[in-house]
């Protein structure tokens, strides 16, 4: 099973529009938490130098990512400083917790995806 993690962190006030791209590409096994963070650009003068960010990580087999990223990236992109980033990990290994076994295309994917 050749899986990908995509990580990406972007700006929370351009979720909704990922979200809906997300949505009409079908994509499954998303996390969504909200994390504070700075980039290249931070503004020493605030009292706080930390902005709100959202990070999505998306499960997804390899040949998926190049879609899922480009949707991720049209959709988050304002072209102002601290639009995010996105990064591709590669999973070694994935477990499903409730039954402790390894997963395999037919217990983590759904049929749809198969």
């Amino acid at each position: 099973m050749e899986s990908r993690l995509i990580i990406a962190n972007i700006r929370s006030d351009r979720m909704e529009e990922v979200e809906k791209a997300l949505e009409r590409m079908g994509v499954e096994r998303v996390n969504v938490s909200m994390v504070k963070g700075f980039g290249e650009y931070h503004n020493y003068f605030a009292s706080n130098w930390l902005g709100n960010e959202v990070r999505l990580e998306v499960f997804t087999k390899k040949d998926h990512v190049e879609a899922i990223t480009s949707a991720i990236i049209a959709a988050a992109r304002t072209g102002a400083p601290g639009d995010g980033v996105v990064a591709i990990l590669p999973i070694e290994e994935l477990y499903l917790v409730r039954t402790g076994e390894k997963a395999t295309a037919e217990t983590f994917w759904s049929r749809s995806e198969q």
